[in-house]
């Protein structure tokens, strides 16, 4: 039976693993449309007649929507390692998920009500606004630290229980569920909105308590892990994550290096689109706040649609040269997008771009996490992952929005900053050397 396992993806284990990022791929699609509308709505130059926001500029807004990724840098890598180390009757991973899922899914939905205490007559001015705007940063910094703290375990269970040369198949499927997720949470937030505010919040706190139990339920961890544990018992953030490290040859340490530095700089690009694509379509296309987000929808269906090929492209064609291929058509497309300036365009370029993108996204926790000297630091090294991607998202919502600030609100920059890093991500991808799936795991 385990030979079989190691020749053979196991499907509807992989699935069920999916279920959780499913529930995080809703919640962030929502938090990443509508937060940035409630900062900057109310502000003069932002148009969104009918929205109550805070009033707050492209930049401001920009840093706010980074301060999950903030919290995440620093903790993601924490419960990475904590979870390597630890063991408990329901396993290394679930613990966090269990404890954390609830609070991060009640203060999901107190966001959307503290944008109702705004007096309409208020609407905008962030000076007469500061109870309101207390309790709307409350409500984000516990739905943040909460989420942060529980997407290291939910995406280490799919390495955790898959072998090396299935895992860029296995994340295609899990990222498909992502996508489905974020196509769920696209359409039916627009219906949604247009009932009440919180409806699309409420909507995905109920999607996330379904998956949280479809995982509680249906996926077991394996008990292999409990004398990896057993041998381990203390541990130093800092420490072990230069031990797992020091344990590669030190060419594999250059290409890690490589790695992270492609990953932080496609993500730069990558938050550039997602944090301000419906701006770009409420303030440029002149779209309603609750049809702007269909603009991702493009993007997360054929992304959705492609996720599970590309996995089996890069398992195919080697993950690094289908990552450089994914870049590369996604970069041009929006490139082209900058010059032509067409709004029907758009469609077409963000529908081919999310094919791009899968190539990109679906290969590259597996390149990650398969760089590593042993399969007892997956969940380190998934936390190496997020300490890239989640600084990228630090340093990504912040540039880019005072870029788009600079330049008078011109939210068509978005199509040339998001290409300029994916060509820097090229360029340390040309680098690495370790990553492709391991033979005889």
């Amino acid at each position: 039976m385990e030979k079989h396992e190691e020749t053979k993806l196991n499907y509807g284990r992989t699935f069920l693993i999916g279920f959780g990022f499913f529930g995080i791929s809703v919640m962030w699609t929502l938090y990443n449309a509508y937060v940035p509308i409630f900062l900057q709505a109310g502000h003069p130059a932002f148009n969104a007649p009918g929205e109550l926001g805070f009033g707050f500029k492209p930049g401001l807004t920009g840093f706010i929507m980074t301060l999950d990724n903030i919290a995440a840098f620093f903790l993601l890598p924490f419960i990475g390692v904590w979870s390597d180390r630890v063991w408990t009757r329901f396993g290394r991973r679930m613990p966090f998920i269990l404890v954390l899922a609830p609070i991060s899914i009640a203060a999901f939905i107190l966001i959307p009500a503290a944008v109702g205490m705004i007096p309409v007559a208020l609407n905008g001015q962030t000076a007469q606004l500061g109870s309101q705007l207390a309790f709307f940063m409350l409500a984000i910094g516990l739905f943040l630290l909460a989420m942060a703290g529980f997407r290291t375990p939910v995406i280490a269970l799919m390495p955790d229980l898959t072998p090396s040369p299935l895992r860029s198949q296995a994340n295609g499927i899990i990222n498909m569920m992502g996508g489905i997720g974020m196509v769920v949470a696209t359409l039916g937030s627009g219906f949604l909105y247009k009932i009440g505010r919180i409806g699309p919040f409420v909507f995905g706190g109920v999607l996330m308590v379904a998956a949280v139990a479809m995982l509680f339920f249906f996926v077991k961890e394996k008990q292999t892990f409990e004398a990896m544990a057993d041998e381990k018992k203390g541990f130093n953030v800092l420490r072990d994550l230069y031990l797992a490290v020091k344990r590669l040859p030190p060419a594999g340490v250059r290409s890690l290096f490589f790695l992270m530095g492609a990953i932080f700089c496609w993500f730069v690009g990558y938050n550039a689109v997602e944090t301000f694509m419906t701006s770009y379509g409420v303030s440029e296309l002149e779209m309603p706040a609750n049809t702007a987000p269909y603009l991702l929808t493009a993007a997360s269906l054929t992304f959705l649609l492609f996720s599970v090929p590309a996995g089996y492209i890069g398992a195919k064609f080697g993950r690094r040269r289908v990552i450089i291929t994914g870049l590369s058509v996604f970069g041009v497309l929006l490139l082209l997008n900058f010059f032509l300036r067409n709004a029907t365009l758009v469609w077409p370029i963000l529908a081919i771009g999310g094919m791009g993108w899968s190539l990109v996204n679906i290969n590259s926790l597996p390149m990650v996490v398969d760089s590593a000297a042993s399969d007892a630091d997956v969940g380190t090294y998934t936390g190496l992952y997020y300490i890239a991607s989640q600084f990228a998202a630090v340093v990504g919502p912040t540039l880019n929005g005072y870029i788009v600030e600079w330049f008078h609100s011109d939210y068509n920059l978005i199509f040339i900053v998001t290409p300029f890093f994916f060509l820097m991500a090229v360029l340390c991808m040309l680098q690495v050397t370790r990553g492709e799936a391991k033979t005889g795991n």
